[in-house]
């Protein structure tokens, strides 16, 4: 069944899926199954891989929350066939969950109460029997020893066993969600008294939109608010009902579902009033609570996701390479932190010079950096770019211009968790009795070297490029992270004669105790000089050796197949090749000629099939090679040092130091990124910014906005943009495509802000409410930051 669904969902084979889920049960990885077990899983790639992993997860979880529900109702002797069925068939954990309702084991409620009373035949004939006269019915249902004093009381109880009973009803809940789904909105608005306090929310001071259109961004920061007292959010079942006293539809559907119709029979107005608090009372604060639970999950889902793709773009940035480096770690007042580290990262010398106030040693600090430079061969320069990073690097500059004998590459990097890995304890392991100060300037260093492994160092929630990363699952964004950096791991290779135990951990098989041996291992023994030898590391067997090995890389090894990603259970293949060709493996790698010419399907067999042989020779071709593109840098504006050097108009080259569903922020030197919005992206309508960019591009961008006052810069990637022109102008066509999917229900000119405590109006077009949302949540990003 579950095997079947995932094959069904994914497009594949049904063999395809139980191979893959074969290996998963077995303790694969998905890096190991994409790469080295394509014959099993015919072809599945890691994205496909991930999915599949998730929805086992998530089928095997509701697969045994029905045994549950079935084994529950059983014990309570109420278990059909039917319903058997139902539960078996149920193919969400909320429909599984509307299901067991009914049976779900609670304290005693009213209705439950008023059954024990006897009231239930009395709730049943006034439901069946609209011509019952309900007070002369219930006159004969009092009695005072079961608390049913009068009419009145029987009429009560009778009406809250209908209530209960209508809101168990799935396949009613199942009507009204579907409703809600298609047709609510949610309403924000100010907190009465709290609108100074939140005057980064006014965006959603009276802002209302389609539930199923809100972005991300747009729900979290409502949920933020909300959290913080400051906002007060619901759902709005009926957005087009001008008379607020009027029936909701959703008790139109309830009455339907039921054939209830006011007829003028003596029984109609009881029922009308059954239906009209079972969806007051009843259903519609189970409804706004489950819309709201599942807005939250979704919104973090995407939330997670963003992240996830952050920061897979940032740990597959380019590397600058195997270079002699200078980190320059910013400071004014406590000085800037040098470290300088050799091809491997192993640090050389440290210091810490005080170019800037109060001291001002810029002679001097010219002169300590020059000589550093000339000492060491420094070949790079890596600038942090925080606070004093643009005085620092006018510094640099300053210096390769006195003295050209110094032929060193400045580089400003992003500093983001640097302070954080400096006060780790792997820090402390990896460069015991050096300054915390000082370990900054390392890893600024390190990172400009090799950014996927000097960055696996830090919690990944402190690299900065997440979009309201404190608000959702910290345990799923943990997961979700954790399966990101696996996969960039894995997909670049580790040298296993230099990785850190950090880096070793995320390779396939491996986890911190074995990458911990392997690192002591190395330490005693001397380098790795045959993949074969990871046998001898402590606590790692076959399993681990057979999941592991075709991500390490040896470069100067026995064996010259071991610094390419071709598995040691394929160096055979490898061997037939030699022997056929009767070229030694050495003078057979880069041999593109020759490789070109071999037929593989001459070297396949019972244990390699053709896509393994493929694999092989492709790597014979280029062995080693680096999926990470090559290393550029951007060059930004001299003069341009702060957010008060802005002046709408100017083009600057930039980073991408950030994605988010609403566009991307740019770094250009003055200590806060801008933002370009979605619709300044392209000319062309796009429906996700990563389209376009991603976490670590160089772009040229226009300034066209600036509020020093509020730090908020906004940029337009569309360079014939003219500052001060109408948004709606700028970005008439992204937004007229786009009103469908983002705010679509507005009317045109309208704005999601309006006077704080007025009535919330429908959401515009992003053209003319879209930046000031995308400022608020840029405000909100930094914060998190």
């Amino acid at each position: 069944m579950i095997i079947n669904t995932i094959a069904t969902e994914l497009t594949v084979k049904p063999a395809q899926v139980e191979a893959a889920v074969s290996l998963l049960d077995s303790g694969a990885t998905v890096p190991f199954i994409a790469r080295y077990r394509k014959e099993a899983t015919q072809g599945l790639d890691d994205t496909q891989l991930r999915t599949l992993e998730q929805r086992l997860t998530y089928l095997r979880e509701l697969s045994d929350r029905k045994a549950v529900i079935v084994k529950s109702i059983e014990e309570q002797g109420k278990l059909t066939g039917e319903l058997k069925s139902l539960i078996e068939q149920a193919e969400s954990k909320t429909t599984l969950e509307d299901l067991y309702l009914p049976y779900k084991p609670r304290r005693r409620t009213k209705g439950q109460i008023a059954i024990e009373a006897g009231l239930e035949p009395l709730a049943d004939a006034l439901f069946t029997n609209a011509d019952s006269e309900p007070q002369s019915l219930a006159a004969t249902y009092i009695n005072t020893e079961q608390n049913v004093p009068d009419e009145k009381a029987a009429l009560e109880g009778a009406r809250f066993i209908l209530m209960e009973r209508f809101a168990e009803d799935a396949a009613l809940l199942g009507k009204i969600r579907q409703y809600l789904h298609d047709h609510a909105f949610i309403d924000s608005t100010v907190v009465k008294g709290k609108e100074k306090e939140a005057q980064k929310y006014k965006d959603y001071f009276a802002h209302s939109e389609k539930l199923k259109n809100v972005p991300s961004h747009r729900a979290l920061a409502m949920f933020r608010g909300r959290n913080e007292g400051v906002l007060s959010i619901q759902i709005n079942a009926d957005p087009q009902r001008e008379d607020p006293q009027a029936p909701s539809h959703c008790e139109h559907i309830i009455a339907q579902h039921y054939g209830i119709m006011d007829r003028g029979r003596p029984a109609d107005a009881f029922m009308q009033q059954v239906v009209q608090w079972t969806w007051k009372i009843k259903i519609g604060l189970h409804m706004e609570t489950e819309l709201f639970s599942s807005l939250r999950e979704q919104a973090e889902e995407e939330a997670i996701s963003v992240f996830a793709k952050n920061l897979n773009d940032l740990l597959m940035a380019a590397p600058a390479g195997a270079k002699t480096t200078m980190g320059l770690d910013p400071g004014m007042r406590t000085g800037v932190k040098i470290a300088i580290v050799d091809k491997t990262g192993k640090v050389l010398a440290t210091n810490t010079i005080f170019p800037h106030a109060p001291q001002n040693q810029w002679d001097k600090s010219l002169r300590t950096l020059a000589n550093l430079c000339k000492q060491y061969k420094v070949e790079l320069i890596s600038i942090g770019n925080g606070t004093g990073s643009r005085e620092t690097d006018k510094l640099v500059a300053d210096m390769l211009k006195a003295d050209e004998t110094v032929k060193a590459q400045k580089i400003m990097v992003s500093e983001a968790g640097a302070s954080v890995y400096s006060a780790s304890e792997l820090a402390s392991k990896e460069l015991p009795g050096m300054d915390v100060s000082l370990r900054g300037a390392v890893s600024i260093a390190r990172r400009l070297q090799d950014p996927l492994a000097e960055l696996v160092k830090i919690e990944p929630k402190a690299i900065g490029v997440g979009q309201y990363q404190h608000d959702v699952s910290q345990s799923q964004l943990g997961k979700s992270l954790d399966r990101v950096i696996e996969d960039c791991v894995n997909a670049v290779g580790v040298d296993l004669n230099t990785a850190s135990p950090a880096l070793l951990s995320y390779v396939s098989g491996l986890n911190r105790t074995l990458a911990h041996n392997i690192v002591q291992f190395r330490d005693t023994h001397g380098a790795f000089d045959d993949r074969k030898a990871l046998l001898k590391v402590e606590r790692l067997g076959p399993k681990a050796f057979e999941q592991a090995a075709g991500f390490l890389r040896i470069f100067s090894g026995i064996n010259p197949l071991d610094k390419s990603s071709v598995h040691p259970e394929s160096y055979s293949v490898v061997d037939a090749i030699v022997a056929q060709t009767q070229v030694a493996v050495n003078d057979l790698i880069g041999n593109t000629e020759l490789l070109k010419k071999l037929s593989p399907e001459t070297f396949t067999s019972d244990e390699v099939g053709l896509p393994t042989v493929r694999d092989i020779i492709s790597e014979l071709d280029k062995p080693g090679r680096d999926p990470r593109p090559e290393f550029k840098t951007a060059t930004f504006k001299e003069g341009v040092d702060t957010i008060s050097d802005l002046q709408p108009g100017m083009i600057l080259e930039g980073v991408v130091s950030n994605v988010a569903n609403f566009g991307a922020f740019v770094d250009v030197g003055v200590h806060q990124d801008g933002l370009v919005h979605i619709s300044a992206l392209t000319d062309k309508f796009i429906a996700d910014p990563r389209e376009v960019v991603k976490a670590g591009d160089i772009v040229k961008v226009k300034v066209m906005e600036v509020d020093v006052a509020r730090k908020r810069i906004s940029f337009s990637m569309r360079l014939d943009d003219t500052p001060g022109a109408p948004k709606q102008a700028r970005a008439t066509n992204h937004a007229g495509k786009n009103a469908k999917g983002a705010n679509a229900g507005g009317r045109p000119g309208s704005k999601p802000g309006n006077k704080p405590g007025g009535k919330p109006q429908r959401a515009s077009q992003p053209a003319n409410g879209a930046m000031g949302n995308a400022f608020a949540d840029a405000f909100a990003k930094a914060k998190d930051k």
